[in-house]
């Protein structure tokens, strides 16, 4: 390692390497250095802490003159000879230096179980209704700012939208404060504390018994591709995006299943198929043009994502105004007025039979079910036919 005075002028003529890097030694100050690299010329301070080597980062040659970063050095070596390493205080600093838009990427590289759908609405919390937070510590946010924002965004988006999003940053939250030291308490408390959540509404819409004749006719004179994808949700109560991507490689036909490896609550499903949907989905097979997708679309996607002009479409022609989810309560709605058990409705559903102790031993699969979805079934063709 070479040893020379750092003045402006050495330094300007020292020459970049090839390769590698060069360090050269300060022999005016012990620990002062050059790091020289094929680009770049930069100063540090060396020194030793608890009988270990630590090199600290200056600034470059460029940026700061010689005199200016030999006393920076000076007060770097100081901090070391006190046993301090400037290092480890740099990256503990950094480390607390924690974004909202940060916390939500290493929330998501933690949970890397969550659902698509799931990651796509933290994201929209953060880059819509959260923006103006997202380069701030997450420390930095107030019980204040929490309460404020909560009010601003109830009053131009919705109730439900804004406990959401709250919810969200709590998670969020909680998230980062138990991988760091002394962290504020979660300033989402104040929404408990002051009772200023909004209170959520529900909704309990179904197709009703009465209403489903002239839905299903509506439903019944759309192309094929929306006509089916609308029965398929109703005929297994599944969620939108589940049916959106459904693959046929996720399709027994000839034991008439339907599996779904990855669903909302991080659990595979396997559900029976009724003979309905059996020969509902033997026909889109046969009419398949190698597509992985059960119901293909022409974005980048490859599977149909847009289904709001289909679902109008209907809604004008049978006069029964519905949304997707609708048809999830009303597939379970019907398996309940026919005495399905609870816990084979709660799979039907893919709901988790949390803190019930009974329900971790009642061991749900497919055949299981295949009574029950096959009852629905009939229940809904019957409902259909017109009343006179």
């Amino acid at each position: 390692m070479p040893n020379l005075r750092l003045t402006r002028r050495a330094v300007d003529e020292i020459s970049y390497p090839t390769s590698g890097q060069v360090f050269y030694r300060d022999t005016m100050l012990s620990g002062f250095g050059l790091r020289v690299g094929v680009n770049s010329k930069v100063f540090f301070a060396e020194g030793q802490v608890n009988r270990r080597t630590r090199r600290v980062t200056i600034g470059r040659a460029d940026v700061f003159a010689p005199e200016i970063a030999r006393k920076k050095a000076l007060v770097i070596l100081g901090e070391m000879a006190e046993g301090r390493d400037p290092n480890a205080e740099k990256r503990k600093e950094k480390q607390e230096r924690v974004t909202v838009e940060m916390a939500m990427e290493r929330f998501f590289d933690t949970r890397n179980t969550l659902s698509p759908s799931t990651v796509e609405h933290y994201r929209r919390t953060v880059q819509l209704y959260l923006k103006a937070w997202r380069k701030l510590e997450m420390k930095e946010i107030t019980r204040q700012m929490v309460l404020k924002k909560h009010q601003d965004i109830g009053k131009k988006h919705g109730k439900t939208t804004a406990n959401n999003v709250m919810r969200h940053f709590r998670s969020l939250y909680n998230f980062t404060s138990a991988t760091q030291d002394e962290y504020p308490p979660n300033p989402v408390q104040i929404l408990t504390q002051a009772r200023a959540w909004f209170k959520d509404q529900c909704r309990q819409t179904v197709v009703t018994s009465a209403d489903l004749p002239a839905w299903w006719k509506a439903v019944m004179a759309e192309p094929d591709y929306s006509r089916d994808f609308l029965l398929t949700t109703l005929f297994t109560g599944m969620r939108r995006s589940e049916v959106l991507k459904l693959r046929w490689e996720n399709i027994d036909l000839f034991a008439k299943t339907l599996h779904l490896p990855t669903t909302k609550n991080g659990d595979p499903l396997t559900l029976p198929l009724s003979e309905f949907l059996v020969d509902l989905l033997a026909q889109r097979s046969e009419l398949n043009k190698g597509s992985p997708w059960v119901f293909p679309g022409p974005g980048k996607t490859g599977h149909l994502v847009e289904t709001k002009k289909f679902l109008q479409r209907v809604t004008a022609g049978s006069g029964v105004s519905f949304t997707l989810h609708d048809l999830r309560r009303t597939f379970i709605t019907i398996a309940e007025s026919l005495d399905v058990p609870y816990y084979a409705l709660k799979r039907l559903l893919n709901h988790r039979t949390n803190g019930d102790v009974t329900g971790g031993y009642i061991v749900v699969n497919a055949e299981r079910l295949r009574e029950p979805v096959e009852l629905v079934a009939q229940r809904i063709l019957e409902l259909k036919e017109p009343r006179d």
